[in-house]
């Protein structure tokens, strides 16, 4: 589509999206004359007001009757604003110079739609991504009041992750806030003085009980150094960092090689139309999307990270519910996971430092539903390693959306410069973190007796399709022979 093409697109939807605001504007202010006649009550649950009764087992069952509350007020005084614009009078947005290294230059992610904050925020979107909905239901219900504050005392990382030359480079961090961890503490007056700032980073401490780490310790297969592993039962001692997305848009779409506008586009019609000012407001150029982050794990000296002097073993893991947690055996997931982990461990104890990154994107960012999908045509007309991918094209279009190039920003956050052991056989994430100029001096791929014999089928097909393998690669005939566990089949 031309330049001009997607221009007139974009104002069609603008001019339209000024009719609907006009619209519902209009409806909103009925909505609101006809809310100040008495008559009109809304219904609320009183826990004073149960009555009992019994099932089939004779238990007590409570159930709820509704008495009737007159709403005396909205949760919200105004109406509601879809969107602003550039031009609009009294808008007025916080400094945003991304990239920059002193902070206060760089500026604080404002992205409160509250009153006080509407016309100043630099930033779209909310703050808790995907949790921002849950937030949403516990203001309706009127659990949460609409303006809450956190308190943030005693909150601050139990570590200190220092600020990186990679954090001042606007090409280098794109997908989350490097200063995130540290808003409390740089942008204090603000937030005494009113302004809704809140962490995107969260950095803690945690003790870990792992089965197979467990198993590991008791064969003698991991020491107990009283640091990593800190007792005889396989008890872990590590800190964790969790970091929420913050795009910055012009860097993720010159990352991911789109153009902003048509990115801008995509991410509106893509969202059901629910960010307007994607398209409203091409000046701000922050975006806090509605999706998971990233968990990093951290076993040895944190201190030691960016020196390149220290050995460093990384697994950079995308989620996998159904085998991390609960151990579903139709791929490699969780088998390597705990490869990885277990490595960590090893080059932490060795006086190097061991990393796991683990990122929210479940069935390779296509999600669970459509994994399952995919599972069922697999298993229904015959799981063979030849036909793999194309299952997963049937459903969802594409192989994969998990799109690697934004991954190796936590590299840069943590200083790295170069990866001694690289716990993937993924080509994808390879190539994404040379790319960003971290060497990777070794591949480790998952041994052959820790793979399922339901998931050959997966990494046969993988390293076909070029994943890292120090063994065989299999042609066609392989793969035509690589064939999946039926549903009425057991492990042999």
């Amino acid at each position: 589509m031309s330049d001009s093409a997607v221009l007139t697109q974009i104002l069609t939807t603008l001019a339209d999206l000024q009719a609907s605001q006009q619209l519902l504007s209009q409806k909103v202010d009925k909505i609101q004359t006809e809310s100040e006649h008495p008559h009109k009550v809304k219904l609320h649950l009183h826990d004073s007001h149960y009555a009992g009764h019994s099932d089939s087992d004779h238990d007590t069952v409570v159930s709820p009757t509704f008495a009737p509350k007159i709403d005396h007020a909205s949760l919200f005084a105004e109406k509601p604003i879809l969107m602003t614009q550039p031009d609009q009078p009294g808008v007025n947005p916080y400094t945003m110079n991304w990239g920059k290294a002193d902070p206060q230059a760089r500026g604080p992610i404002v992205v409160s739609r509250h009153p006080s904050s509407i016309n100043i925020r630099n930033a779209l979107g909310a703050y808790g991504g995907p949790y921002s909905i849950y937030r949403a239901l516990a203001v309706a219900m009127e659990e949460l009041a609409e303006d809450h504050r956190p308190n943030f005392d005693h909150t601050e990382p139990v570590i200190n992750i220092p600020q990186q030359p990679q954090w001042s480079d606007p090409t280098k961090i794109v997908s989350f806030d490097p200063f995130g961890h540290m808003t409390t503490q740089l942008y204090k007056k603000e937030i005494e003085q009113g302004l809704d700032i809140r962490p995107t980073i969260a950095i803690t401490r945690a003790h870990m009980l792992v089965p197979e780490i467990q198993a590991e310790v008791k064969r003698g297969a991991l020491t107990v150094d009283g640091k990593v592993v800190i007792g005889d039962t396989g008890e872990l001692d590590v800190h964790k960092a969790a970091i929420d997305p913050v795009w910055y848009l012009p860097g993720v779409a010159a990352r991911l090689n789109v153009e902003e506008d048509v990115l801008r586009h995509c991410l509106f019609e893509s969202t059901g139309g629910m960010y307007s000012e994607l398209i409203t407001r091409p000046d701000i150029k922050v975006f806090l999307p509605p999706i998971g982050g990233l968990t990093v794990y951290i076993f040895g000296n944190h201190e030691l990270i960016a020196d390149p002097k220290t050995q460093l073993t990384v697994r950079v893991h995308d989620e996998c519910n159904g085998s991390d947690v609960f151990c579903s055996d139709i791929c490699t997931c969780r088998p390597y996971l705990i490869y990885g982990m277990v490595e960590a461990i090893k080059e932490a104890q060795n006086g190097g430092v061991g990393l796991i990154i683990y990122l929210r994107k479940e069935g390779r960012a296509l999600g669970e539903v459509t994994k399952y999908l995919v599972y069922n045509a697999r298993k229904r007309v015959g799981d063979s390693a030849a036909k793999y991918f194309e299952r997963t094209e049937n459903v969802a279009g594409v192989k994969d959306m998990r799109f690697q190039g934004l991954m190796p920003d936590v590299l840069h956050w943590l200083g790295i410069t170069k990866i001694d052991r690289f716990m993937s056989m993924s080509n994808m994430k390879h190539d994404a973190i040379i790319d960003a100029g971290i060497q990777i001096l070794e591949r480790v791929p998952i041994p052959d007796e820790m793979i399922p014999a339901d998931s050959k089928v997966e990494i046969d097909a993988k390293i076909a399709a070029g994943y890292f393998t120090n063994g065989h690669i299999p042609d066609a005939e392989d793969l035509s022979r690589t064939v999946g566990r039926g549903w009425d089949d057991s492990h042999p």
